[in-house]
């Protein structure tokens, strides 16, 4: 039976909403027509017209090249994205873990990679039972044969409706997991073939861990590993049957696009980048093939208020760390709100503030929209997340509410 959620009821407990929407049911509120102004600060926001973009702009590339996509739902954990991805063409959602999975499951999502091994028991064992409905599709890594043991340890003795597809692994020296060689990877895949509980379906693996700049040491590095990836395919026998070959994160997407194109012919070939979507001002601009010629849009923006100038040059903010990403790159100053442009820098943060170092003219009670970097650690610190329709607008409308489940 599948899970049911309750109505969503607005509260405190959502950061930064107006009180006036507390007690109100998500549809009652957004039926009010708010607009940014009526949000507390600090913020974050994702922009309706730049989701459209990169999402058709995606779509376009993957279609020219014959390839498909799965993208990665940890980047955002928010259904309602998901559910955009696939209305522009994606074939499934990948996720990072089994409790991702049972997320996703609960909301109706019927097609998942899980990208990792699978291997603990309670977890194994609930993924039989949802194999019982025939239009579930559903893979996972495997990388070594005590996995598959452990596998088959987890759910001996029981029904078993069909097999677990699963997807040999291979990763790098210094990568995370994945078998390090083909002879490794060839290995796992034979313990597969013997196994009655598990069935062979492709190959598949994540360059993004070997390489994280456009320097010649990491392109050569990415492109090494993803040569090695097509010697596994070439050297299992795959009887006849179509496999699936997948790799391709958010920074390497064209070369994955590049060494597996003679596969495409063979193979269905599935690309998982996730962050595209949402994009960034900071690290995947950089990085991203797209940064340049059809690029993608940052979709999200972090809005913090000024809540003090304690001296010359020095703007305190009201958002910190359990606001904004700061991993990848700190907050970029980029307008204040109704004013114009806004120079400067944010060199540090603490919990609840940021200290942004500036020589213009920016009064406490400002606010100011900071471009973010990597929206993979900028989604989990917000339950509710406002989309509105274009974040240059002096005040933007808010068009929906965006729930991540974290």
């Amino acid at each position: 039976m599948a899970y049911v959620h309750s109505p969503l009821i607005l509260g405190p407990e959502f950061k930064s909403l107006p009180p006036r929407s507390w007690g109100l049911t998500l549809t009652d509120f957004l039926a009010t027509s708010p607009t940014l102004d009526e949000f507390q600060t600090p913020l974050l926001t994702v922009d309706r017209g730049a989701l459209a973009h990169n999402e058709l702009t995606m779509a376009a590339w993957l279609t020219q090249r014959g390839l498909w996509i799965s993208p990665h739902g940890k980047t955002t954990m928010a259904p309602q994205l998901w559910q955009r991805l696939l209305d522009a063409g994606a074939l499934g959602i990948t996720l990072a873990t089994a409790w991702q999975v049972q997320l996703a499951r609960s909301v109706g999502i019927a097609r998942i990679i899980l990208a990792n091994e699978l291997v603990d028991p309670v977890a194994v064992r609930w993924l039989v039972s949802e194999l019982v409905d025939p239009e579930f599709s559903f893979s996972c890594w495997v990388d070594s044969v005590e996995a598959v043991r452990a596998m088959e340890s987890a759910v001996a003795g029981a029904s078993v409706a069909r097999p677990i597809d699963v997807i040999v692994e291979l990763g790098g020296v210094g990568g995370r997991t994945g078998a390090r060689s083909v002879a490794d990877g060839l290995k796992v895949a034979s313990a597969v073939r013997d196994s009655r509980l598990l069935r062979l379906v492709g190959v598949g693996g994540y360059e993004g861990s070997l390489g994280h700049d456009r320097s010649a040491v990491s392109l050569v590095a990415v492109a090494d590993y993803l040569d090695s990836l097509v010697k596994l395919v070439d050297a299992i026998d795959w009887r006849g049957e179509t496999p699936i070959v997948t790799a391709g994160g958010s920074a390497y997407f064209e070369l994955v696009a590049e060494q597996f194109a003679p596969l495409t012919a063979r193979a269905t070939v599935v690309i998982r980048s996730g962050a595209y979507q949402v994009h960034d001002d900071g690290f995947y601009d950089a990085i991203s093939p797209f940064a340049a010629g059809a690029p993608f849009r940052s979709a999200m923006h972090g809005w913090a208020r000024v809540v003090s100038r304690p001296e010359p040059g020095l703007a305190v903010l009201d958002a910190g760390k359990r606001d904004l990403p700061y991993d990848e790159g700190m907050p970029r100053p980029q307008l204040i709100r109704g004013a114009g442009p806004l120079s400067g820098t944010v060199e540090k943060l603490n919990d609840q503030h940021a200290y942004l170092r500036t020589a213009d003219d920016v009064p406490v009670g400002s606010v100011v929209r900071l471009g973010l970097s990597h929206p993979c650690t900028a989604f989990d610190k917000w339950k509710l997340i406002p989309m509105i329709d274009d974040a240059n607008a002096s005040n933007p409308a808010v068009v929906d509410l965006v729930r991540t489940w974290f």
